[in-house]
């Protein structure tokens, strides 16, 4: 099949760095190119890592800015929405004003808007910071994913696609980690102004790596203008329906309605410019390959339980358990910690083992961590969440790097930015259907078991007497002088009690329906085709 090389091109072409054209690229010492490698790797780690560390202390920036809880989850939005909506446009725009301006500039406002947030008065200025910072730190991941699989030889790519594992899985797991501890001990502020050092190291090792070259602003006039308005629209509006429908009961809110009519028919028209373009934005076409359309199913069900079970863990330790940020990220850290040591093993797991073999494990070891966590009870806590936390954390590691380097097994040089795009498009894009869905799932089944909870416990049943009648004699033997006070307090309890066991059976089933995502993924999997030629595991 054909490499990845990479050559000067017409308008299709992707021109990452000067030095990789063919006749160029022997000049590029291995110093030179695995800086700029491990450069933009770290900027998508930064730019993954912004998502789940505000998460992690939204109650405290809404606290400070003075926004209400309904409105305080826009921090988090107006961030996704910006960066969903600039992957796709990243490699185009690399191609107008080159690849070492366009990295560079956007590296540069990433931190300064990071630095912004921080000074934010109100939640206005915060939705507007986080957007701008969202929609420069968006290119980085895409940057990143481009330049490894056009830059690196083949028998290298497997390393370079195990560093950008870690921005695409071990960022959004240790990321509660490091806000938990930054807000707990020195201010949310922290979690802004983290990103300033490794955002520093990142300019300087992108400035010194990538050659300059001159920008072609003429493709501005040539640029597939109906094909990026249409999916810029649509993904905004599909990203706001995702994010707010849960809050706004969903079909019930003629707000989400009419944001669904727009992404609905904005998508649809932008798939009609595409497929009928003559230089589209994203070629499309790249789904009808068996490995790469696979490649996205399985991907786009890893966002899915990905970001999904990063969601729902702090949820059941802070309702169910009232651990504070600190002690959330703790837990989490086990998700975190081992894909750290275990993902730079992997590319030597690849020259060994079939890459579809440990995608296959992978997934079957993350499914498992989800299914060890469907029959919760009140005691269920740090403790017995460890090894589900470990096994998500081996499987995650298996998964991601084999999957990728799959995934692009025969992607040209002039389809690497489509690719990129859409891979790493549709693992965010699978991440907010997730969480959007598992909300939802979560509460309909909170309701559901609730129901049937409730209408177990009747009073006319002699066990239900006898609870209440303990309850009230705990009240009145502790401070609680009236006997219809007491009987009274004993009955909400009761009434506290029940909905709380309602809550774990739901988060139980939420975690099995996270296990039955990643089953899907592992038969999509299945159907995945061994490349031809597999240099060191990387894609031919």
């Amino acid at each position: 099949m054909a490499t990845l090389q990479i050559a000067a091109n017409n308008n299709s072409a992707i021109p990452v760095n000067a030095a990789l054209a063919p006749a160029a690229r022997p000049a590029m010492s291995p110093l030179r190119m695995w800086t700029a490698v491990i450069g933009s790797t770290l900027g998508a780690f930064m730019a993954v890592l912004n998502i789940q560390i505000v998460n992690a202390s939204l109650a405290d920036i809404q606290g400070a800015i003075g926004a209400g809880t309904d409105d305080g989850g826009w921090i988090s939005t107006s961030y996704l929405i910006a960066e969903i909506v600039v992957i796709p446009l990243s490699a185009w725009l690399a191609r107008v004003f080159s690849v070492r301006n366009y990295l560079l500039t956007n590296a540069i406002l990433f931190l300064a808007f990071s630095v912004g947030c921080a000074f934010a008065a109100n939640l206005q200025q915060m939705i507007v910071l986080r957007a701008i910072q969202g929609f420069s730190g968006g290119v980085l991941i895409p940057m990143a994913f481009t330049i490894i699989i056009t830059l690196l030889p083949k028998p290298k790519q497997p390393m370079g696609l195990a560093l950008f594992a870690l921005s695409a899985t071990f960022a959004p797991a240790i990321g509660p980690t490091i806000g938990g501890y930054l807000t707990e001990n020195w201010g949310w502020e922290y979690i802004f102004y983290v990103n300033l050092v490794p955002g520093m190291l990142m300019v300087g090792m992108l400035w010194v790596s990538l050659d300059r070259a001159p920008m072609n602003l003429a493709l501005l006039a040539k640029g597939d203008w109906p094909g990026i308005i249409t999916m810029a629209v649509g993904l905004a509006a599909l990203q706001t329906v995702l994010e707010e429908g849960n809050k706004d009961d969903w079909f019930g809110s003629p707000f989400i309605v009419r944001l669904s009519v727009i992404a609905a028919a904005s998508l649809t028209l932008f798939l009609i410019i595409e497929l009928r373009a003559a230089h589209p934005l994203l070629n499309l076409r790249l789904l009808a390959r068996r490995n790469f359309g696979f490649g996205i199913v399985a991907n786009f069900l890893m966002g899915v339980a990905l970001y999904g079970s990063v969601f729902i863990l702090p949820i059941y330790l802070t309702r169910i358990q009232g651990y504070n940020s600190e002690q959330i990220g703790m837990v989490l850290a086990w998700t975190g910690i081992p894909q750290l040591i275990l993902i730079p093993l992997v590319p030597r797991l690849m020259k060994r083992v079939d890459a579809r073999l440990l995608i296959i494990v992978g997934f079957a070891l993350f499914a498992a961590s989800n299914f060890m966590n469907i029959y919760m009870t009140s005691n269920y806590a740090s403790d017995q969440l460890f090894w589900p936390n470990i096994v998500r954390a081996i499987g995650q590691a298996l998964a991601f790097t084999p999957l990728t380097a799959i995934a692009t097994a025969g992607i040209e040089q002039e389809n690497a930015g489509s690719a990129s795009a859409l891979f790493n498009m549709m693992r965010n894009l699978g991440g907010a259907v997730g969480i959007a869905a598992l909300q939802t799932f979560l509460t309909k089944r909170e309701q559901f078991h609730s129901n049937i909870l409730t209408n177990s416990v009747s009073v006319f049943e002699e066990a239900t007497r006898a609870r209440v009648a303990n309850l009230t004699n705990y009240f009145m033997n502790h401070g609680v002088s009236d006997q219809a006070l007491a009987t009274h307090k004993a009955i909400v309890a009761i009434a506290a009690s029940l909905r709380k066991q309602a809550n774990i059976m739901a988060f139980s089933d939420t975690f099995f329906l996270l296990g039955v995502a990643l089953v899907i993924a592992l038969v999509a999997s299945l159907l995945l085709k061994k490349p031809g030629q597999l240099s060191g595991g990387g894609a031919h």
